[in-house]
């Protein structure tokens, strides 16, 4: 199936004589299109109470979190890592609104962690960050939800990628136990030659140069191969938490993805694997700008519900 309608258009609006691509600017330019595209999502729907606090970090350093509780009792506990290559991406931009989708449609309270960045901040700081944040969660779950809620990790790209890594760290590092993971088109290795990678038809919003370009920003030297940098080369993956693995059609990080939940149903896990058909890389952050959104947003939301209520009949 062909990229969609929408989405076309959007890159066609995008195309603008003289404008670099990502991976021909510098991370400073790059992260200045965040408040472009958040000014087209719009807020989103209000939660019952939104908080904002500073947690330290493993080195000294602090990063910001958020928590966004819905109105009435909390099924869940989420904690949710952002996309944007380690390099870009904010929980004050486009990712405030989708955390609110999600509060709302899944009852859930929501955890956002704002791990530093690339290349200021190379790997393994974003994963060291995200295990802070998610040990806070975990510590907190029954005051922050009033009661014995699961825990879930949830992200999208880079966020995927962290978010499968915490349920690595958590099997391997004495817990938190983690209930769920909700994996969006994720980062899962560091291997640009798969043919989701170079088929033309995938060069998008994100293509292979953009992701070379993220990748030499966050583990410019060193071994991508580690699990906690590329989860597929985990020599185990039993014993994880289930999984709903959710891909692009038409994206170059597809086939990573679809391998990854193979590898985890091959290990034992509970995967379920959907495939938004028609969409590029990025729906799922894009509220107001493509229809996509809404259906990817629904369709994760009823996973997620669908989940918790089955764990509360069993």
């Amino acid at each position: 199936m062909a990229l969609d309608q929408a989405s076309m258009m959007f890159l066609e609006a995008l195309a603008k004589p003289g404008a670099p691509a990502i991976h021909e600017s510098t991370p400073a330019i790059a992260r200045m299109s965040g408040p472009i595209l958040a000014g087209m999502s719009g807020k989103g729907p209000d939660v019952g109470s939104v908080e904002n606090f500073k947690l330290a970090t493993s080195d000294g350093d602090e990063i910001r979190m958020r928590v966004m509780k819905p109105e009435g009792k909390a099924k869940s506990v989420l904690v949710y890592f952002h996309g944007g290559g380690w390099v870009i991406g904010d929980i004050d931009l486009q990712y405030d609104n989708l955390a609110r989708q999600l509060c709302v449609k899944t009852q859930s309270v929501i955890v956002l962690v704002n791990y530093r960045k690339a290349p200021e901040h190379r790997f393994p700081a974003a994963i060291e960050d995200s295990r802070a944040g998610l040990n806070w969660a975990a510590e907190n779950k029954q005051q922050l939800a009033g009661a014995n809620v699961p825990l879930i990790v949830a992200g999208d790209s880079a966020g995927g990628n962290i978010a499968a890594v915490m349920t690595l760290r958590a099997r391997d590092h004495g817990g938190p136990k983690i209930d769920y993971q909700v994996l969006v088109y994720p980062v899962t290795d560091c291997d640009f030659d798969r043919p989701s990678y170079v088929a033309p038809e995938n060069q998008l919003l994100l293509n292979r140069d953009t992701m070379i370009w993220f990748w030499d920003h966050y583990l410019p030297s060193g071994d991508r191969a580690h699990p906690d940098a590329s989860p597929l080369r985990a020599k185990d993956l039993s014993g994880l938490p289930p999984a709903l693995v959710y891909l692009a059609e038409c994206d170059p990080l597809h086939d990573e993805g679809a391998e990854y939940a193979a590898a985890l149903k091959d290990a034992g896990v509970e995967v379920e694997l959907s495939v938004a058909e028609g969409q590029m890389h990025a729906f799922f952050q894009m509220a107001n700008i493509l229809p996509g959104f809404d259906v990817g947003v629904e369709y994760v939301s009823e996973r997620i519900n669908a989940y918790i209520d089955n764990l509360a009949e069993g």
